[in-house]
């Protein structure tokens, strides 16, 4: 009896809380993201549903994540393999992996972007497993924009965010993981820059550098690439940079053109004989403008990603791959 009047005090925010449990906003990844390259995952979802896909996202990237820490700790230490992934597996399951199960979530009310979301009311990072070994910890950044969600990894060794978004395809094609209900696309963060042309040409240059010495990456010559572009939330982000930098090079870089001149640019200078092939890339260079909520106005972030051919779609025009095909995906 007790029980049941203290849920029916319960305020509309926290009855929600109960059956969909998602971290709280990390107010210090803004500046962080300022001093130092992160890696991450930025997702696509149905707009006004993404406390419903941070849970999902959530859900599925801790067995992914988990399961990438699983493979490093065999090469540091065999012995104590099965035990972690004994405590990841149960980690996983207190997840809750009824999150994406239509019926119990659209018995919860809408969600939205900026419903509530305050700094008191959500945890600041991801943190479900049973030692430090075996933590699953990322960082929910906030951002201006709705249908949006970006999850960083707070540390500067994190798991190969290219494989983890493999694995998942991987999973979805062979019917071992369920197709996700609110979110449609995963978009693996390999590093962020601010956006400034030395900035974004050294990140480039690493990433190419890094996939072309990858043995299991098949190159045939010359190297066919292509450039893809994002700019999510470019018009709000211009109208809120003053007057006086508009002309500078702050925004010289929004240019798509100027953008892509900048990239290709590097591509060329890490592989000489290489050419762009908007059909069929071998690789594919994919900067996606991050819109960070408390950044200053005139600093913008980017994420960038060097893509293998069977991660990305290039109609209608180059993205990464739908998590799940028809109407939902194109929402995306």
């Amino acid at each position: 009896m007790t029980e049941e009047k203290e849920e029916e005090e319960l305020k509309p925010w926290e009855q929600h809380s109960r059956v969909i449990s998602i971290p709280r906003f990390d107010y210090n990844s803004p500046s962080s993201l300022l001093q130092r390259s992160h890696s991450g995952f930025l997702l696509t979802c149905t707009i006004k549903r993404e406390k419903s896909a941070t849970k999902e996202a959530i859900s599925i990237l801790h067995k992914y994540v988990g399961h990438n820490n699983i493979e490093n700790s065999q090469r540091l230490e065999s012995s104590n393999t099965a035990g972690d992934s004994k405590r990841r597996k149960v980690c996983t399951d207190d997840m809750g992996g009824k999150c994406a199960d239509g019926a119990e979530i659209n018995s919860i009310e809408e969600d939205s972007a900026g419903g509530g979301l305050q700094k008191n009311e959500c945890h600041s990072s991801v943190k479900t497993a049973t030692n430090a070994e075996t933590d699953f910890d990322m960082s929910l950044v906030k951002l201006t924009r709705n249908g949006l969600l970006l999850l960083t990894f707070p540390r500067e060794h994190s798991p190969n965010t290219i494989n983890i978004v493999s694995n998942i395809f991987q999973s979805l094609g062979s019917g071992s993981l369920k197709s996700p209900v609110w979110c449609h696309r995963i978009f693996p963060i390999q590093a962020t820059c601010v956006l400034k042309e030395k900035e974004l040409q050294a990140t480039v240059s690493k990433l190419v550098l890094q996939f072309v010495n990858d043995e299991q990456n098949k190159l045939s010559r010359p190297v066919k690439f292509a450039v893809g572009y994002n700019r999510r939330g470019f018009e709000e982000k211009q109208n809120k940079i003053p007057k006086d930098t508009k002309d500078s090079d702050v925004l010289a870089l929004l240019d798509r053109n100027k953008c892509f001149t900048v990239v290709a640019a590097a591509v060329k200078e890490v592989v000489s004989d290489s050419a762009v092939d908007l059909k069929s890339p071998e690789l594919s260079v994919l900067v996606e403008l991050l819109p960070i909520s408390g950044l200053p106005s005139e600093l913008l972030v980017v994420g960038v990603s060097i893509l293998p051919q069977k991660l990305v779609t290039t109609k209608p025009r180059l993205s990464i791959r739908a998590l799940v095909s028809g109407t939902n995906a194109k929402n995306g």
